[in-house]
């Protein structure tokens, strides 16, 4: 399974960018989709997450300024930034959690997958 996500790059403060993450490989579903992010010299941390069927989950910083949303045909996954800040400078992950049937009963077993990164940075 591969996450890989694209969209980063440098904006100023107040400006929006869209980030898209895409899943490849073999599996039976995905059941949840996000990002999260990690900023110089801090851990890394949840920005939003959607689950199937569930409601979004968004960062209390982030709230009302990002929209996550999933595209289960296609295996996608965007956060659409808006009225960026400094402090959102970070590299953004995308992160999956895959389901696949183990055996013949329908047994399923998940597993964690995150993308490489890619660098949000948002100059004042």
């Amino acid at each position: 399974v591969h996450l890989v996500e694209s969209g980063g790059g440098l904006v100023q403060a107040g400006g929006s960018l869209r980030l898209s993450c895409v899943v490849s490989g073999s599996f039976d579903g995905i059941d949840a989709m996000g990002w999260y992010r990690q900023a110089p010299g801090k851990e890394r941390a949840l920005v939003a997450t959607t689950t199937t069927g569930g409601s979004p989950n968004y960062a209390d910083s982030v709230m009302g300024r990002f929209t996550i949303s999933r595209d289960n045909a296609k295996n996608t996954v965007d956060l659409q930034m808006n009225s960026l800040k400094p402090e959102d400078t970070a590299v953004y992950y995308c992160n999956a959690i895959v389901r696949r049937v183990v055996n013949v009963e329908g047994a399923t077993v998940r597993r964690e997958y995150w993308g490489k990164g890619t660098l949000v940075t948002v100059s004042s």
